[in-house]
């Protein structure tokens, strides 16, 4: 597949005025952003800014208490994640949420399940659709392990593989949904250099031969400003900034979010 959109494509995803309270602590206020179809948006801030809590909204795990978030021409601001993905979100999680026990082609096939259409009872009833439709789904699961450069550990338990491996398998099985919205929460969190580098590759993959728009959450600030089309920042719930990464870099406000001084830095 071949991105022809590009980052100058239509506006795939809007947030307006989303706000989300736990008790007494406003973990997003107010916040408004617009992801355009085939970029890279990346969401950036100290820890505690409301990023992870805004990729929950985004996905579901989460409502917004004030505002809206809609996906193309459906407002998905109360709808549940298993609604959200059948329209064609799909997220990778901060701590890599596998079934250890299941092979790696088995978690893949897992993260299918939003695109099947037999269900048991019509797996009974028509055996040789289901199996036909099943096969198809393993053949997509191939190609994407064959893309990850998986195939050797193809029937491998996932509790087996070391951690940058794993964290490329929770990256297949959501690909294997097919997404046209993919959300990345810290992909390259906890690797070294050399899994950075593979991780980066994949993500750029994805967005420029696949055409799927990506949000990322990342605190390696080199890669974000390397691989995103628009960058927000968030600091204390509220967005502090947001344009192209070399307009945030130089703003002042993300300099003193992250560095608490705005004398002559940038933000590396």
């Amino acid at each position: 597949m071949t991105n022809t959109a590009g980052p100058g494509g239509g506006i795939k995803l809007t947030i307006e005025g989303a706000s989300k309270n736990f008790g007494g602590v406003r973990a997003v206020v107010d916040v408004g952003a617009e992801i355009r179809e085939g970029e890279i948006f990346a969401i950036i801030g100290p820890n505690g800014a409301g990023k992870t809590t805004m990729l929950n909204m985004i996905s579901g795990f989460y409502h917004p208490d004030e505002g809206s978030i809609n996906f193309e021409d459906h407002d998905i601001s109360h709808m549940g994640p298993s609604e959200i993905a059948a329209l064609g979100i799909a997220r990778t999680f901060q701590n890599i949420a596998l079934f250890r026990g299941l092979t790696v082609l088995d978690n893949l096939m897992l993260g299918r399940n939003v695109l099947m259409k037999t269900g048991v009872l019509s797996a009974f009833m028509y055996w040789g659709a289901a199996r036909r439709e099943e096969v198809e789904h393993r053949e997509k699961c191939e190609d994407i392990i064959d893309f990850l450069k998986l195939t050797d550990l193809r029937k491998t338990p996932t509790g087996a593989l070391a951690y940058g491996l794993q964290k490329r398998v929770e990256l297949g099985r959501a690909l294997a949904a097919e997404p046209q919205l993919l959300l990345l929460d810290e992909p390259m969190a906890g690797m070294n250099q050399e899994e950075k580098e593979d991780m980066v590759r994949y993500v750029l993959d994805v967005n420029q031969e696949w055409g799927t728009t990506i949000a990322l959450i990342e605190h390696d600030m080199g890669v974000v400003m390397d691989i995103s089309d628009h960058v927000m920042v968030m600091d204390m719930g509220e967005k502090i900034s947001q344009g192209t990464p070399d307009e945030v870099r130089a703003d002042p406000k993300v300099i003193e979010a992250y560095l608490g001084t705005t004398d002559n830095k940038e933000v590396a």
